[in-house]
């Protein structure tokens, strides 16, 4: 599900947007009103979530847009005004649902998950099976957190970047830690069998006489 994003506060707009991210949407951040309404020009999207105050063009005016000119996205406005004129103005242009901040990100995708369901009709589809988030350094199965080192995730990123490719312990050396590591080369074995006791399923396979490789599935490889 593709999710534009409303929010000029950078704090709460990068921890919203992981939150999403995690749940398995693509998010598309706006900073101010302008931005939002030229995305809205150039992509589709399946929801909007938009703070109200913003600079340049308001978050009422971004919805004022979008049910003239695309009607069937859905809406959730995103503010920290509490007055009953502010939310009328918002349900005249058929909001389809008003958030007071500062918001629980929990009950935030739980409401945006309500509305899509409604709107679109059939259940969200969530981030399944692992997933790796570059930009965070983490790695999650069904949108849960594996909770690898640094090191383990890069090992990880590193194989599931090139999956028929065997690697051997020192090329994984050298993409993990550039020519900086000194020391046994013996330490990615150590990492793997961190990474298989937290990983769901066998994504390490051991290639015998060279290192390893990554790969789908359930089987008991071992080191």
């Amino acid at each position: 599900m593709r999710i534009l994003f409303l929010e000029d506060e950078p704090t709460i707009r990068e921890v919203l947007t992981e939150y999403m991210k995690i749940q398995g949407y693509e998010v598309t951040c706006a900073e101010d009103g302008e931005q939002a309404l030229a995305f809205l020009k150039d992509k589709t999207f399946d929801m909007a979530v938009l703070d109200i105050m913003v600079p340049k063009v308001s978050g009422l005016e971004v919805l004022a847009y979008i049910k003239e000119h695309k009607p069937e996205l859905a809406t959730i406005m995103l503010t920290a005004l509490d007055d009953e004129k502010t939310q009328v103005q918002a349900f005249n242009l058929y909001a389809d649902d008003y958030v007071i901040k500062p918001v629980s990100p929990i009950i935030l995708l739980k409401r945006m998950e309500t509305i899509l369901r409604r709107v679109k009709g059939t259940e969200i589809q969530m981030e399944k099976g692992l997933a790796l988030h570059d930009d965070a350094y983490q790695a999650f199965y069904n949108g849960v957190s594996l909770e690898l080192t640094l090191s383990e995730f890069l090992l990880l990123q590193v194989l599931e970047k090139e999956p028929n490719r065997a690697f051997t312990r020192e090329q994984l050396i050298l993409r993990i830690f550039n020519e900086d590591y000194v020391g046994n080369d013996r330490i990615i074995d150590a990492h793997v069998k961190n990474l298989r006791k937290k990983l769901p399923g066998n994504y390490i396979k051991t290639v015998i006489g060279i290192g390893y490789q990554f790969q789908e599935g359930d089987g008991n490889e071992t080191v």
